[in-house]
């Protein structure tokens, strides 16, 4: 009987420890902060949503938590998956992007998005396989990069590593979607910022594309004199680039309504908005493609200056928790991978709402978490979960 009250010191004693590797070995896999901003943006978003497509028939709410149900699956299964072992499989990757990209092309497998655009695979239901290239386009560009140990200098390398990580743009305006391969050029300018290659080289580089689009451009005023038609630039690009260069002389009736109608609903807004399932402008079928490509028209009418604000900081914060991340990334290739997902993400921020406001050309390039696709929100979860891979193992190895 006198060892009971040693004996219940030490059990005493062990309990606190015990609690404490419990809660590290929480803290290891789950990053709570990162969580909770995941958790209130793709809520917000999905209200917004619901807004939107309870207007419309030709959208499903459901279908909207399917790809959100899918993606939070998808978002764990990744997170645990230790990102280190996909380093070194660059050509693994390319193969991958180029088979993924070019599949609409397959006859009797791709189907037309609109506007002559081939897209879309059907494989029992409509996929859109260059948009889950995404994933495989930031995992090359960082793999690419990470052989560099933060510092390219090289020409010949830059050249190398450069022509690579164009395959993907290049696949994808095969069918053509240049939103998508904007995207795919801003992963791959971000890997490389990031990746250490030289200032100089990424100028001359953009200064090269620039000449190049002028010279297509050119060539393409060529071919109308010789065809009647354009072949490079489709003519409904080409009416986007006009209305975002001559908003005010646009025609309301054909190229400039969309924009004319986005800047009302976005204006009539107010600070407050007009309360939610309350918008006027999408609910009249005035707003085109707005649980889609004008999602924050919806947002801005129905809950104003306010309501805008709201979805801005979620998105600083996300970001903001993704540098720390990426900062405390163990090696190049992680803290590649979450700056090109972080670049990929701003670059669709800023098209997305500058599209809506007149200070960006219109290019359909969706809102991140917020517009309406489910392969679309499913892509966006795995890339959270390549995020939090990083984290997760190199909080471990540190703690190791």
């Amino acid at each position: 009987m006198s060892n009971l009250p040693q004996i219940h010191s030490v059990v005493r004693a062990a309990e606190p420890k015990q609690a404490r590797q419990q809660r590290t070995g929480i803290r290891r896999w789950v990053n709570l902060p990162f969580l909770l901003v995941i958790l209130c943006l793709v809520g917000y978003g999905l209200m917004i949503v619901y807004s939107a497509v309870s207007v419309d028939e030709d959208y499903s709410f459901t279908r909207q938590l399917q790809g959100v149900a899918a993606g939070l699956v998808a978002m764990a299964v990744v997170w645990r998956l230790d990102y280190r072992h996909l380093s070194g499989l660059t050509m693994l990757f390319l193969v991958i992007n180029v088979v993924l990209i070019l599949s609409p092309h397959i006859p009797g497998l791709g189907t037309d998005a609109g506007m002559g655009a081939k897209s879309w695979i059907r494989i029992g239901m409509q996929v859109q396989p260059g948009e889950f290239a995404k994933i495989t386009v930031v995992l090359l560009d960082a793999s690419v990069m990470a052989r560099y140990g933060g510092r390219l200098d090289d020409p010949k390398e830059y050249c190398k590593a450069l022509g690579i990580m164009l395959v993907p743009f290049l696949c994808i305006m095969t069918q053509p979607d240049l939103g998508t391969g904007l995207v795919y050029l801003f992963i791959g300018a971000t890997a490389m910022v990031v990746g250490g290659a030289r200032p100089k080289f990424m100028l001359i580089t953009l200064a090269a594309a620039i000449v190049a689009f002028g010279a297509l451009m050119a060539l393409d005023e060529a071919i109308l004199s010789q065809t009647g038609e354009y072949k490079i630039l489709k003519e409904y690009q080409r009416k986007r680039l006009f209305v975002f260069m001559n908003q005010d002389g646009a025609n309301l009736s054909e190229e400039g309504y969309n924009l004319k109608q986005a800047q009302i609903a976005i204006g009539s807004g107010g600070l407050f908005g007009k309360g939610l399932f309350q918008g006027s402008q999408h609910a009249l079928g005035l707003l085109p493609e707005a649980p889609t490509d004008f999602i924050f028209c919806v947002l801005a009418e129905e809950l104003g200056f306010f309501g805008v604000m709201v979805l801005l900081l979620l998105y600083v914060a996300l970001i903001l928790l993704c540098f720390r991340i990426a900062a405390s990334a163990g090696d190049m290739f992680g803290m590649v991978i979450v700056m090109s997902v972080v670049g990929m993400w701003l670059f669709q921020i800023l098209e997305s709402i500058g599209m809506d406001c007149g200070l960006m050309p219109i290019t359909g390039i969706p809102l991140p978490f917020v517009s309406y696709g489910s392969s679309f929100m499913v892509v966006n979860f795995v890339m959270l979960g390549l995020i939090g891979s990083v984290w997760s193992h190199s909080m471990a190895t540190k703690r190791s």
